[in-house]
């Protein structure tokens, strides 16, 4: 399909690759992953035509149609949405004029003009092509994929001006999705899109007929759509067979070979040094040393596995809390006339490791500025328990930083002694390597500061950690370091991210955020999607003939879903308040029935019948435990069958 061939390229002094080949086949679904700086997203823009390489060719055929969906999207052309998104179609758009410019020469012809039959013939053609292509229905298709990723639809006569870049995004992917390309090119596409959407995209990309190369840092997502990994790195490109968990898996094998070759030649590259040095000045072994420094010269050396890649951090030792870590009773909030929640009740306990999922405004990070208390609720209230101590991570609070200081002298200034000798490695597990740990934070990017701000954060001791998308500008490396210290962290937990490989890593509970509520499902993000499809297939499915909801049917389906959210809410806060019953009733049960085993073992000794007080006095506590025990099961069956 398309075919590079020694390809350059490079930024200033720096070469990003050179003598770079690819070939991309026909019905390729592909994943591109490395660290970043690595020229992932340059390479795409080679691939599509909008950079040209400074050396080495690009050949694809004359006819090959490539969308290309770049990271950020600055500008759209077209004056609505729905126009953006129709230009995705521009043959179709062009077939359509072609018609309309024939309707209207022949309905100023008469008849008998011999122009009207050829004019007819030309308009049945176009006519034909037209269908074929399903003109008819294209607006139809651009109404449901801008549906499908999330765009609402009260915003298809808006000017794509006034939209937010993650909206424009979502837009022009829509466009580029019409338009059917042989091959397309998108750089990070979930960046934008809410786990909804995701699914939708997947969905759409599982049926896509022609081929896609994806940049993605969302695992769960080159897990379901990819055939093929391709790991850019060092310049060099290497290919691996299956989706993300077998290049993972190839991977490390592929590395632990090359170490343990490195190794193996490091010792016989050693021999070699040492007999040059040994008889470098022997005119009798003047050959064969200058033969062996040629041969030492001429020797490509084994390149090892990046430092990084063995990194293992460790978060700070949690201080314990009480059982209840924050206890949310009825909470109401709102911003002007959006409703955000109406009566939000919540238990966080010891150990929990919630994420919060939902639809992109639902109230994830309002939620979680509600538990760190940097938001006040408009109604009810947000208690923390005993000896809660808690970090809040947000791209946006980076205020903490001292832009005087370097990356290195912000963690030093925050970590204890036995962390410092290891601060250079943190660094370098958030993409702070080599001579990057002394630039000062006033010239980092966005993305660096927010990577040094969750380092320093995580050197810190706490209890609770509330994070709000803390992958984000972390390459996949990165995020596996970040993974193992989150497993193996004491404390209690509750994220936001839209990575879901991460989630299903880390959590064990999720909170569906969405209808001014949240409902906690217990288990893995696996666990949450399988409950989620046995709903959808539940639910009945609309005829095809169906007209679009009217605004009063879709405000029922909205009242609707809040009603169900609120009932699946009262009855999740029911259960755990049976639970609370039962706790205590289950301690007293194993209490008593110990004291009744002792007291049994002590009817049965001969000094105890050789005292007839005692023995009176052991028979009526036992019969006294044994009526307390009745009681006790007949509450216990109560609170266990609730």
């Amino acid at each position: 399909m398309i075919r590079l061939q020694n390809v350059k390229r490079q930024f200033g002094g720096r070469v990003l690759f050179e003598g770079l080949s690819w070939v991309i086949p026909s019905g390729a679904r592909l994943g591109l992953v490395g660290p970043n700086g690595a020229g992932k997203t340059t390479l795409l823009r080679i691939l599509s035509g909008r950079e040209s390489p400074e050396a080495g060719e690009v050949h694809g055929g004359r006819s090959l149609h490539i969308g290309y969906l770049p990271q950020e999207v600055e500008t759209v052309a077209g004056d609505t949405v729905l126009e953006v998104a129709l230009g995705g179609f521009e043959l179709v758009s062009r077939l359509d004029s072609g018609l309309a410019e024939i309707e209207r020469e022949l309905s100023i012809l008469d008849a008998a003009d011999p122009r009207a039959e050829r004019l007819a013939r030309q308009y049945g053609e176009l006519r034909s092509r037209f269908e074929a292509l399903e003109g008819d229905r294209v607006e139809a298709r651009a109404r449901a994929i801008l549906s499908g990723l999330g765009v609402p639809e009260a915003s298809f006569g808006r000017s794509p001006t006034t939209l937010s870049g993650g909206w424009r995004m979502r837009v022009v992917l829509a466009r580029l999705l019409l338009g059917s390309p042989d091959l397309l090119l998108l750089d990070e596409p979930t960046n934008h899109l809410d786990l909804q959407a995701i699914e939708w995209l997947e969905r759409f990309l599982a049926t896509f007929e022609g081929a896609f190369v994806v940049v993605s840092h969302d695992r769960y997502f080159l897990n379901r759509m990819v055939r093929g990994v391709v790991e850019l790195e060092r310049g060099r490109l290497t290919s691996y067979a299956g989706n993300y968990d077998a290049y993972v898996t190839a991977r490390d094998a592929a590395e632990q070979a090359r170490d343990k070759a490195a190794r193996h030649q490091a010792r016989e590259l050693a021999k070699v040094e040492r007999f040059i040095e040994r008889f470098r000045y022997k005119n009798t072994k003047a050959r064969q040393v200058q033969s062996r420094i040629r041969a030492l010269a001429k020797t490509e050396r084994i390149e090892t596995s990046r430092a990084a890649r063995g990194i293992r951090f460790a978060l700070p030792g949690a201080p314990r809390s009480g059982d209840i870590v924050a206890r949310v009773r009825r909470v109401a909030k709102r911003f002007g006339e959006t409703v955000v929640y109406r009566e939000l009740s919540l238990v966080l306990q010891r150990g929990d490791r919630m994420a919060l999922v939902g639809p992109n405004g639902a109230g994830k990070s309002t939620l979680l500025k509600l538990l760190a208390g940097e938001i006040e609720p408009d109604g009810g209230t947000v208690e923390w328990g005993h000896g809660v101590t808690l970090h809040y991570y947000a791209q946006h609070q980076l205020d903490a930083l001292d832009p005087r200081r370097t990356v290195l002298e912000q963690l030093e200034a925050v970590a204890s002694p036995d962390d410092r000798p290891r601060l250079r490695s943190l660094a370098g597990c958030f993409l702070f390597s080599g001579d990057d740990v002394d630039k000062r934070v006033e010239i980092l990017s966005g993305g660096e500061k927010a990577r040094l701000a969750l380092a320093r954060m995580l050197l810190q001791p706490a209890n609770l950690l509330l994070l709000d998308e803390p992958t984000n500008h972390l390459d996949l490396r990165s995020r596996e370091v970040l993974e193992q210290a989150l497993d193996e962290y004491t404390g209690t937990l509750v994220l936001i991210s839209h990575d879901r490989y991460f989630i299903n890593r880390v959590a064990t509970r999720v909170a569906d955020v969405g209808g001014g509520t949240a409902v906690v499902h217990e288990g893995a993000f696996d666990e949450y999607l399988a409950w989620r499809r046995e709903r959808e297939e539940a639910a009945p499915v609309p005829a095809a003939s169906a007209q679009a909801p009217s605004d009063e049917q879709r405000r029922l389906r909205r009242e609707e879903k809040r009603q169900e959210a609120e009932r699946r809410n009262r009855a999740y806060r029911e259960r755990k308040a049976a639970e609370e019953r039962l706790r205590p009733i289950e301690i007293e049960v194993e209490r008593l029935e110990q004291r009744a085993g002792e007291l049994e073992a002590q009817q049965a000794d001969p000094r105890v019948y050789a005292d007839p007080g005692r023995a009176r006095e052991v028979a009526r506590e036992r019969a006294a435990v044994a009526a307390r025990l009745a009681r006790l099961y007949e509450e216990w069956e109560a609170a266990a069958g609730e």
